[in-house]
């Protein structure tokens, strides 16, 4: 059969990398296409990666390599912490990072907040292979409004923080979650023992700028900042996180004791992330901590980073 024969050649998801590279995947089939209040929303089957949550025409997350992403923004920061028993999760929506901080068995609250509460409902229609139920555990508590309103207002204090937000696009929700006084604020609502982790963009070979002052920004807030690194293949690029605290060093610990502490602490076995993975998540290459080095920029509210 020639590509002009096959329907499913026909029809392309264009994902923009950067300003300058695009990939193509195929669509098998549109599960569902809309907008929200905030962003557009696409769930497509792709013969790629398979179901994609796609927002603002970005893939967030393949059913294929999801757990890639979502164990590297959850355990090195829960794990990190000698006994996470609170957690906090700015976006998420698919409901993965949910799903992975609810394994952790010493977790006894939750609080997931989300802008969008479309993109919730419609996640927890059409990807439930994805959150896995989560929404519906009894420790999960959710709330559809502006995370760093709720931060704010709240007297609360978490062991754990997760900021798992999407890019800070200029016409997107997020480009203020991304701040030096957002980060200030984070701090704030940390308990003294504290840890954060936050998605940071991406760090490879195609823009590095997102990354470094997303790191040196966090710096100028945090005691103790460790960027690390994975490959996301649906994103095409390495993927950077940190995890930011006034007393946890996430680069201390060791993979004996990651190993140990998953086989105490987690309900499920994990597919991606374990004590040697974290330790190469934590070594970052020569070029990558170069650019740290001299990276003096600061996001602030009245000049936030825009990823475009």
């Amino acid at each position: 059969m020639s590509d002009s024969d096959n329907p499913d050649k026909s029809k392309w998801l264009h994902d923009e990398v950067s300003p300058d590279l695009v990939q193509l995947h195929s669509i098998k089939q549109v599960i569902y296409s809309g907008r929200t209040k905030f962003q557009s929303i696409d769930i497509v089957d792709t013969g790629s990666f398979g179901i994609c949550l796609v927002l603002d025409g970005k893939i967030q997350s393949s059913e294929r390599d999801e757990f890639i992403y979502h164990e590297a923004m959850v355990h090195p920061g829960m794990l990190s912490h000698p006994c996470p028993k609170t957690a906090f999760i700015a976006g998420g929506g698919e409901g993965a990072t949910l799903r992975e901080v609810l394994a952790h068995n010493t977790v006894e609250k939750v609080v997931m907040v989300d802008i969008d509460r479309q993109v919730i409902d419609i996640c927890r229609r059409f990807l439930f292979s994805f959150h896995q139920g989560s929404f519906d555990d009894s420790r999960a508590k959710l709330y559809f409004t502006d995370a760093r309103r709720y931060l704010q207002e709240t007297n609360d204090r978490f062991d754990v923080i997760i900021i798992d937000l999407v890019e800070p696009l200029e016409a997107g929700p997020a480009c203020l979650l991304y701040t030096q006084e957002f980060y200030q604020l984070v701090r704030e609502r940390l308990n003294p023992e504290g840890i954060m982790s936050v998605q940071s963009g991406a760090s490879g070979w195609t823009n590095l700028q997102t990354f470094t002052a997303i790191i040196n920004t966090l710096k100028s807030v945090f005691s103790i900042v460790c960027p690390y690194q994975v490959y996301v293949p649906s994103f095409v690029d390495m993927w950077g996180f940190a995890t930011a605290s006034q007393s946890i060093n996430s680069i201390e610990l060791a993979p004996k004791e990651v190993d140990r502490r998953i086989s105490t602490r987690l309900s499920k076995k994990l597919r991606s992330y374990d004590g040697l993975t974290h330790q190469v998540l934590y070594t970052l290459p020569k070029h990558l901590r170069h650019q740290l080095a001299i990276t003096r920029r600061i996001i602030t509210d009245k000049k936030p980073i825009f990823t475009y």
